[in-house]
């Protein structure tokens, strides 16, 4: 029998209460202290904590929220944070003895939280063709199994390489190098599943597909337009920035299907208001749009700023950015004209006098930052509306200066800078070609598969072999079930890790676990310790050096682990320096200087205490487009017809876990504990189903004549739009056609699927 792919479909104890009306506060802190002690121990957690975030410390492995340019508090960490670096640098550990002790079908029945409490991984593991359980393998031996299978593939296109946003900037440019070398682009990674739609629309209207604005500028702008994200939850040191722009005079508006904890009020643990309990209000005003109803009420917003702009000329459009700065302007003007008030209201789920008012608080505000991030980038229509938050900007003139831009909250630590590095299926020619000229190659210059089309490609036996750096592929990818027929068509699946997940569960014919360091860990090689060095979201790139006792001395780095499979792979074919490259990364960053444009003196560079920005043009009014111009974009409104029984569901994190890393079972801020099979109803569509609250439930995804089907979930009354509902991922993901993408981006549309609930049979 094969291993499960989903989570255990059983339910637990669920304790139910009202959500918070704010968030963090003592009880976060007393949580990440219970968390480290837990699993670290106090000395060993206390050194990870001092160090966490700080100039020439470690960067935190969650999310990537920038840290501040200046001063820094010696608590620059959040809830969150804290449980990363426990999971991390907890005591536990998974040796041999408890992969004899477990079979891989054992491991499948638990759940994703006990997996992840297992421990770290402290040597080597690979499960042999038909086995039941995964044995130890050595070094040598593991990366020869690779070297072995990747060159017995028919083409270089047979391989899948797939990286997770956790990796350094100095790992992921030596896995594309080797993955190029070695003759293919198939490098997906998880910006296709989450921020993809962002690049897309601001590479095409801006001309860079990264954030426009500064940490100083959300904390200093006068409006804050915070659509399509829960910071509390997903990036919890944003709650402390949002504070500074509420407190300095702006104004905070939160556009978001329910009005989560983290914008009600923030409760500052590091005051004392905060410690008493006293909380600073954040968002203003909530508009609680429908799940995809984000473009029509930007539309709306645009239609109150040319109102504005007629009644009062030359106040609101600036019309002197728009000559010099764009193209477009005209048919944009015309397009919008033609959108009426009755379908915006309607497909929004708002009012006019909703939309209104959001629009009056932008239009007053001399500077304004729009930010978001899963909420809109995972619809089918992702790229257009992004593109209309671009046109709200350029329209105003609100970017490319001090306190107004564009901001997409990225999620993983460093999965800007994977994409900086060249992990991308499609890099442009300029970085092949600075490439090739350095190590004297020539790439291919294919486009490879993305992540939905390398799940296709792995399902229809088109490729042979999948190496995961970092992540959990399964359970963070959509369509469960076929995500996993189509990881068991491989010959071998590999998967660097630090833990054990649901994703080397499910394999190909022959699987290798590779343990490697964590962030927290002294990475020692022949030239002596070394640093690594990271992008976060605001483009800022810093250093990154781990001190604690590495967890097994077992681990390798995971530069050390790709500079051996390339060596063992590649062999005498490379020109590549990788032993050099393993022993110093000094060598590395030297030739991502040659490559990449804005690492100048890279190695000087790193070591200054907070890092340096990256160059963005869009800071200075230059739009590298095809144009020379910022584009105005024609976004359609293209909205999705339900029928009577049917919903919309987004899938979301719990508070109490990390993308797919389940630290724990209590979603504090919802009220929810002890349970992750959930579903967030309307009251009114509970009762309209004949649904009561907490009765078990069944849900089914309708796609182009497809259904799928997700048992046993507990139905849950909650504030969210008429039409709407909510689950968690992974739990859910088995809900997400494969085919269901976003247009121009390909990424999965998990805040939109269609779906029935009715009780469970």
């Amino acid at each position: 029998m094969l291993p499960d792919a989903e989570p255990p479909r059983k339910l637990e104890n669920l304790e139910r209460s009202a959500p918070k009306d704010k968030a963090v506060g003592t009880k976060a802190v007393t949580n990440s202290l219970k968390h480290v002690n837990h699993q670290a121990g106090p000395t060993r957690g206390a050194q990870a904590l001092y160090r966490m975030n700080q100039k020439g410390g470690f960067d935190c492995p969650s999310c990537a929220w920038p840290d501040p340019d200046g001063e820094r508090s010696r608590f620059e960490f959040c809830e969150n944070g804290a449980k990363a670096i426990a999971t991390e640098s907890t005591k536990k550990r998974i040796r041999p003895e408890f992969f004899a002790k477990h079979s891989v079908a054992e491991l499948a029945e638990q759940t994703d939280f006990w997996l992840n409490d297992a421990g770290r991984i402290a040597t080597p593991m690979v499960l042999e063709k038909d086995g039941t359980h995964y044995q130890p393998i050595s070094w040598d031996d593991a990366v020869a199994l690779i070297a072995e299978e990747l060159n017995a593939t028919e083409s270089p296109d047979e391989g899948i390489f797939y990286t997770s946003g956790r990796a350094s900037n100095e790992a992921a440019f030596l896995y594309q190098l080797f993955v190029r070398q070695y003759g293919t682009n198939n490098l997906p990674d998880c910006s296709n599943m989450c921020h993809e739609s962002s690049g897309a629309a601001l590479k095409q209207t801006v001309g860079i597909g990264k954030g426009t604005v500064t940490l100083e500028d959300i904390e200093t702008t006068d409006c804050l337009l915070v659509i399509g994200q829960n910071p509390g939850t997903n990036h919890p040191r944003m709650l402390t920035s949002m504070e500074q722009t509420v407190l300095k005079g702006g104004k905070i508006v939160s556009v978001n299907p329910l009005l989560e904890t983290g914008l009600k009020a923030f409760s500052h643990p590091q005051k004392v208001s905060g410690i008493l309990g006293r909380a600073t209000p954040l968002a203003s005003l909530h508009l609680p749009v429908r799940l995809n109803g984000d473009l029509p009420f930007l539309k709306g917003m645009l239609k109150c700023v040319l109102e504005a702009e007629a009644a009062a000329p030359g106040t609101v459009v600036d019309q002197d950015f728009i000559q010099t700065h764009t193209h477009g302007y005209d048919a944009f003007v015309s397009e919008l004209a033609d959108a009426q008030w009755s379908d915006l209201v309607e497909q929004s789920g708002l009012t006019e006098a909703q939309i209104r008012q959001a629009a009056t608080v932008f239009i007053e505000a001399k500077e304004a930052i729009t930010c978001w991030a899963m909420g809109l980038t995972q619809h089918h229509n992702a790229v257009e509306t992004i593109r209309e938050v671009v046109n709200l900007h350029l329209i105003t003139g609100k970017i490319g200066r001090a306190r107004s831009g564009l901001c997409p909250v990225r999620g993983h630590s460093n999965v800007q800078g994977d994409r900086t590095m060249g992990i991308w299926e499609k890099m442009p020619e300029a970085f092949l070609a600075a490439l090739d000229k350095e190590f004297e190659f020539t790439s291919p210059r294919t486009h490879g598969y993305d992540t939905c089309e390398a799940i296709r490609a792995m399902h229809a036996g088109k490729a042979r072999v999948f190496i995961g750096l970092g992540g959990n592929f399964l359970s963070a990818s959509p369509d469960t079930h076929y995500t996993a027929a189509a990881m068991r068509r491989c010959q071998l699946t590999v998967h660097i890790s630090t833990k054990l997940n649901r994703g080397h569960l499910v394999t190909g014919e022959r699987a290798l676990i590779l343990p490697c360091l964590g962030r927290t860990e002294t990475d020692h090689q022949k030239s002596g310790p070394q640093f690594v060095t990271v992008e976060n979201s605001m483009g800022v790139v810093h250093s990154s050096e781990g001190r604690l006792e590495p967890a097994s001395p077992d681990l390798l780095s995971e530069t050390a682990i790709i500079c051996r499979i390339a060596k063992a792979t590649l062999g005498k074919q490379s020109t590549a320096p990788w032993q050099l490259f393993e022993d110093n990364y000094e060598h590395i960053r030297n030739s991502i200087e040659k490559v990449i444009p804005g690492f100048e003196d890279y190695n000087q560079r790193a070591k200054i205490p907070g890092g340096f920005y990256l160059p963005n043009a869009v800071k200075q009014r230059i739009f590298q487009t095809a144009s020379g111009k910022a584009e105005m974009t024609i976004n359609p409104l293209n909205p999705i017809q339900l029928e009577d029984d049917q919903l919309l569901l987004q899938t979301f994190r719990s508070h109490d876990q990390f993308n797919t890393t389940i630290y724990g079972t209590n979603d504090r801020y919802r009220g929810i504990k002890n349970e992750r099979r959930v579903i967030f109803m309307n009251p009114e569509d509970m009762q309209a189903r004949g649904i009561v609250a907490e009765q078990p439930v069944d849900i089914t995804s309708h796609f182009e004549g497809e259904t799928r089907t997700a048992e046993l979930f507990l139905a849950i009354p909650y504030d969210t739009p008429k039409g709407c509902a909510a689950a968690y991922y992974p739990e859910a993901n088995v809900l997400v056609p494969i085919a269901a993408q976003a247009a121009h981006s390909g990424t999965p549309t998990s805040k939109s699927v269609i779906v029935t609930v009715a009780a469970h049979s």
